[in-house]
């Protein structure tokens, strides 16, 4: 039987465990990746928050990336370099895990299935409040929005919110 350098081993579990992480993170509507391009931030986050590219899969990302000048209403067309590189990085992180697997209507991450399935006890009206806007505002009720954390643990009441959702929320 042939033994295994100590270093090699050591170097071998550490690429197994990298790739492990990596792939986890693509499923993850935790965290955004560790490495997201500055353009991400720049011309994603001008408008909206920088949604975790986990949350669509990857030919949501494609067809969005493919028609940015009809991106919901706006003109949102970047440099074709600017496309190529985002492209690329949304479809390498994006969600391949059974919440994800099927494309939302119009990719829009508010009609997805989990997404309804989530919100399902907010009422139409708090989607209307000033403080929120829409359903894709997610930063008006999760703390965490901002670096792709949706934990339930971690919400707070939306400037306007009536005392009867008050009470459904903390159910």
């Amino acid at each position: 039987m042939k033994t295994v350098n100590p270093l090699t081993f050591i170097l071998m579990t550490l690429a197994l465990c990298l790739a492990t992480m990596s792939s986890a993170m693509a499923d993850s509507d935790q965290l955004m990746p560790i490495q997201t391009p500055p353009s991400y931030q720049q011309e994603c986050a001008a408008c909206h928050i920088a949604y975790p590219p986990g949350m669509l899969p990857q030919n949501s990302w494609r067809q969005m990336m493919g028609d940015l000048e009809n991106h919901y209403g706006t003109d949102a067309s970047l440099d074709d370099e600017t496309v190529k590189q985002l492209t690329q990085w949304l479809e390498s992180h994006a969600g391949t895990y059974k919440r994800v697997a099927e494309a939302p209507p119009e990719n829009r991450i508010t009609r997805s299935k989990w997404f309804v399935r989530k919100h399902r006890e907010v009422r139409p009206e708090v989607w209307r409040l000033d403080s929120v806007k829409s359903a894709a505002n997610c930063a008006a009720c999760h703390t965490g929005a901002e670096r792709g954390e949706f934990d339930d643990d971690n919400l707070k009441f939306p400037t306007g919110l009536d005392s009867r959702s008050r009470r459904a929320w903390n159910d």
